[in-house]
């Protein structure tokens, strides 16, 4: 595992460097991975993690009707959406497209999953976007602030995944934690463990890549 003061001198490196924007640009990491095949499912990589710094910009939506929308709304959810909406979203692909794109985690009832299946299914799977169904009666809004603060990874069949840690205003030690976390997540699942990580880079949405290990 990467010394913790590394990760931070490149995240505070990937920070000066970058130019200043007039937007809110966000901080990301690229793993690079070796001595593994991804052609077999079971080597990929599919985790949802919770990281110690979240970043409050993560946008949830959450599909049903009855208590589970009284929820939503009063966790200040981005998108709420009904049975009707989703299979009128069905004959609407570009809409779909860009709400199964825009969304960062989805939340549905059990009851309405088969219906999900049906209409969206095509544009959230392959973005490994399905909802995670909710039960009657559970209560979402401690799932909803628990999501708030993870990211997701997801490998596929590629050596190589993307992964959100943080916003240039949050402070390197922060963003370092947060790396660190995903780091640590993706040893743990990995056969080899660090041996199967060959790279990590930092940077921001504008900026040039630091390399942290």
């Amino acid at each position: 595992m990467v010394e913790r003061t590394s990760v931070e001198a490149a995240v505070k490196q990937a920070l000066e460097q970058a130019p200043r924007r007039n937007f809110d640009e966000s901080v990301d990491i690229t793993v690079n991975l070796r001595n593994i095949d991804m052609s077999q499912p079971k080597n990929r990589i599919d985790e949802t993690i919770l990281l110690p710094n979240g970043f409050n910009n993560v946008k949830i939506a959450v599909i049903g009707k009855g208590d589970i929308v009284t929820q939503a709304r009063e966790a200040g959810v981005d998108l709420i959406m009904g049975p009707e909406e989703v299979e009128r979203l069905g004959g609407e692909p570009r809409e779909a497209r860009r709400i199964a794109d825009d969304y960062r985690f989805f939340l549905a009832e059990t009851t309405v999953m088969p219906l999900i299946g049906r209409h969206l299914g095509v544009r959230l799977g392959p973005r490994g976007k399905m909802p995670m169904p909710i039960p009657p009666g559970t209560d979402i809004r401690p799932i909803v602030q628990r999501l708030r603060s993870s990211v997701r990874v997801r490998t596929k069949d590629k050596k190589v995944f993307h992964a959100k840690v943080g916003t240039v205003d949050m402070p390197p030690e922060e963003i370092a934690e947060n790396i660190d976390a995903i780091l640590q997540k993706v040893e743990s699942v990995l056969e080899g463990g660090a041996m199967n990580i060959r790279s990590v880079y930092v940077k921001t949405t504008m900026g040039p890549a630091v390399r942290v290990i």
